[in-house]
């Protein structure tokens, strides 16, 4: 039986992605700073190697009672489930139930806004989007009616081009991301020329409750950071997108059905919920 080496399979993609990565930063151009062409990068790159059931922008994220999010860099969101998006003056508002991820993306892990590292300042907007009320409805599949299913998980990252702290260890990076308590915590990231990374947390859904907003909520608040694990800086990119994928379809799955008439309710209207 012929094999091949897997090695060199994954060497070459991580090339490949490299490569997208850096074409990206280079010729996408944007009325806007430096920093919207690195987020514009990253948006394309994502793009381009994630599955079409998963979009891929830079967003507000809203919900029903009209509360919204920090401007997000990069959104991972469902447009199936969650068919309306709203655009004006050319920001994207995102219903919060159809989020999937959500990352802060700065040219180097190492930096400051204002008083907050740039991870205490990722956590921040994180939690803005964690803290939105979420809807979840009954739904059709494979013709049979299924009640409303417990809200997902929302991935919380950071992306980096580099990283300026010390190479010697990554406890400067631990203790920030250690710092990020309840709703702000930080799951996955990805620094280019250092490595990718994941966040161990020590922590379980209550699944007995019933009340599916605060299941999630007590979740967030009651977890406790273990680790942070790197991969090496030659492999950052796919293992960044592999563990990406792998908590996309296997920890998160399909998002719930969104409650249509819960966000109708603001102007008064009423959809017919029976056919």
């Amino acid at each position: 039986m012929n094999k091949i080496a897997l090695p060199e399979l994954f060497a070459s993609m991580q090339q490949q992605m490299s490569a997208q990565l850096s074409t990206n930063r280079a010729f996408i151009h944007h009325p806007g700073s430096k920093g919207d062409s690195l987020e514009n990068a990253w948006i394309e790159w994502l793009r381009s190697y994630l599955p079409n059931r998963y979009s891929v922008d830079k967003a507000i994220i809203i919900d029903h009672l009209g509360n919204t999010s920090h401007q997000i860099d990069v959104v991972i969101y469902d447009n199936y489930f969650t068919p309306f998006i709203f655009t004006q003056n050319g920001f994207h508002y995102v219903p919060a139930e159809g989020v999937y991820a959500i990352f802060e993306v700065k040219p180097d892990i190492k930096g400051n806004v204002g008083s907050d590292s740039y991870i205490e300042y990722a956590g921040k907007k994180i939690e803005s989007v964690r803290q939105l009320t979420r809807t979840s409805t009954s739904m059709i599949n494979s013709g049979k009616k299924f009640p409303p299913r417990p809200l997902t998980k929302i991935l919380g990252g950071f992306l980096a081009t580099t990283n300026t702290y010390s190479h010697k260890n990554n406890n400067t990076i631990k203790q920030h991301l250690e710092k990020l308590d309840g709703l702000k915590g930080i799951d996955l990231g990805c620094v280019v020329d250092y490595g990718s990374f994941y966040v161990d947390y020590n922590g379980e859904e209550d699944i007995t409750e019933d009340d599916f907003s605060k299941r999630i909520s007590d979740y967030y608040e009651s977890r406790q950071f273990d680790d942070v694990n790197f991969s090496k800086a030659e492999n950052s990119l796919i293992t960044f997108f592999m563990q990406l994928t792998r908590y996309l379809q296997q920890a998160i799955g399909t998002i719930p059905a969104i409650d249509l008439q819960a966000y109708l309710n603001v102007i008064g209207e009423e959809i017919d919920q029976e056919l």
